[in-house]
């Protein structure tokens, strides 16, 4: 596990002012955070950062909250009063990185965008994250991750029939994914400018970010733009017997994952099925439905997981090496012994909640990150000292 400290972090040094809110942009500055940057987290009062406010609590303070905003420091400033504004010049003006998930033109109104911070601080890295970025059809439209994800394609490819509509995704990607390249921009612009002093504005969005990792979704969509009509969609959300989930004896469920020839030959062996087995199979018909052969794969594999409770056919098929896992709940997996064993729960000191779990970056057990982590600040707790903090530059 890491056993750096925090002036030996990769981001020692480094100052970041941060105004984003929710989920893109915090997760991301609690990167930053634990790269062994100085995050301050500009919040307007008495609300702050929405964040703050998600159920569930632990005793007082949201559990949300305190899974992106690790590590950092609070400042609350009201951004209508001119008194207020000149404190959050003198953080912009010795910023290094700033963040911010405001709607498109916000900053300018504030007087806070990236044309005017330049002008006395020319080499800072300017990170705008928004739904849909600062142009197109969607920009002026809030960023949350449902519309998002809707627009990408990445819930279009489960609309099956059409008689029923997708689900609501069970997992934020729109949100993580652009995090995700604030982080990679932000690093790459740092790089950059240790050797040119060149600062950047960051146009991350949420739809962008999504669309670009969507290259598996998009690959038929692809081949018939570039005049392939008929090109077969990968069969990876359902159709595919031998990748798709089926309930267990015991009323939960599996995830089976078959897909390669040998793979799937070692799984008929061991259920007894050897005349499941195509000796024809090539590798092009992993990702396909098996055409008529798709009825007898998917009872067969229906069949034995109807006779076996969950973790009885886990714990056989993990013992030969076959990917058939359990669809695990949020508690299940929390608990689990892989997640242990990875050291994925970190158990920190909180002044108000006590000890409270939080997710563990995994980074940290390759010596990347300050080690153990603060909690999440209550709103405006660092006022005092950052103010101070900036008298003292000042003068000197």
């Amino acid at each position: 596990m890491n056993n750096s400290t925090k002036d030996q972090a990769p981001l020692a040094g480094i100052r970041v002012v941060d105004f984003s809110r929710m989920l893109p942009g915090p997760w991301c500055t609690q990167m930053l955070a634990d790269f062994g940057a100085e995050v301050i987290k500009v919040e307007h009062p008495p609300i702050g950062d929405l964040g703050r406010h998600n159920a569930p609590n632990f005793c007082k303070e949201s559990v949300y909250f305190n899974t992106v905003n690790l590590n950092k420091e609070s400042i609350d400033l009201d951004l209508s009063r001119d008194e207020e504004r000149s404190i959050v010049r003198q953080l912009l003006d010795t910023a290094d990185v700033v963040v911010e998930s405001f709607r498109t033109g916000v900053t300018r109104r504030l007087g806070i965008d990236y044309d005017s911070i330049r002008v006395t601080n020319p080499s800072v890295i300017y990170c705008s994250i928004t739904g849909f970025g600062q142009t197109g059809l969607f920009s002026n439209i809030p960023g949350h991750d449902l519309v998002v994800q809707s627009t990408t394609g990445s819930m279009g490819v489960t609309t099956g029939d059409g008689e029923k509509p997708p689900v609501n995704p069970g997992f934020q990607a729109a949100d993580y994914a652009a995090a995700t390249y604030a982080i990679i921009g932000i690093l790459a612009a740092l790089q950059r400018r240790a050797s040119s002093e060149i600062g950047a504005h960051l146009d991350i969005s949420m739809f962008d970010s999504l669309f670009s990792m969507s290259n598996v979704i998009s690959n038929a969509a692809l081949a018939r733009l570039a005049g392939f009509k008929d090109a077969p969609q990968m069969e990876l959300w359902g159709r595919n017997p031998r990748y798709a989930t089926y309930p267990t004896k015991d009323g939960k469920a599996v995830a089976v994952s078959l897909l390669e020839a040998h793979i799937w030959k070692h799984f008929c062996e061991l259920i007894g099925r050897s005349d499941l087995i195509a000796p024809n199979e090539t590798a092009r018909d992993r990702h396909t439905h098996h055409g008529e052969r798709a009825a007898l794969y998917r009872e067969a594999i229906a069949n034995l997981c109807k006779t076996h409770t969950r973790d009885e056919l886990v714990a056989w098929m993990l013992t030969n090496d076959v990917p058939i896992l359990p669809v695990y709940t949020p508690d299940e997996a929390i608990r689990s012994e892989h997640a242990a064993k990875r050291d994925l729960i970190e158990w920190i000191d909180h002044p108000v909640e006590g000890r409270i779990p939080v997710l563990a970056n995994p980074l940290a057990r390759s010596g990347l990150t300050t080690g153990v982590r603060r909690p999440a600040p209550s709103l405006g707790a660092d006022r005092t000292r950052i103010i101070a903090k900036l008298q003292r530059t000042s003068i000197g």
